[in-house]
């Protein structure tokens, strides 16, 4: 079966960490769908934090759950301590980039934080 022109009539973005194989796999199935997505790495153009709330609105998350809990400005900042708010906490994200769960994706069927990466096929366009 030949691969489908990729298209940028179906805006998607995708904020992309290059050498995460999560954020890889997720690209490349978008990719696979035809689609030309929009590719934000994160790490060199970070989100405002009014950016990261509409995201986490859009997922129905809290600022929390965008949080990696493994990268190493987690434990120094002391971002498990429950008096953080929202707000301080997207803004730690917004200093500390890495602290970004990824990838996120935004379509016109939704946006996800895609993982597992198989997640995209939820908002990937219908076939």
């Amino acid at each position: 079966m030949p691969k489908k022109a990729a298209t940028t009539d179906y805006p998607m973005t995708i904020y992309h960490k290059p050498n995460c194989s999560t954020s890889r796999n997720v690209l490349s199935l978008i990719r696979e769908s035809g689609v030309e997505p929009e590719i934000v790495e994160y790490l060199q153009t970070p989100p405002s934090k009014k950016k990261l709330r509409e995201l986490a609105a859009a997922m129905g998350l809290g600022a929390r759950d965008l949080l990696r809990t493994k990268e190493a400005p987690y434990a120094e900042l002391g971002l498990d301590d429950p008096k953080w708010t929202d707000d301080q906490l997207f803004g730690f994200i917004e200093q500390n980039p890495i602290l970004l769960q990824r990838p996120i994706v935004v379509s016109p069927r939704g946006t996800l934080m895609c993982r597992p990466w198989a997640r995209v096929r939820e908002i990937l366009p219908a076939a």
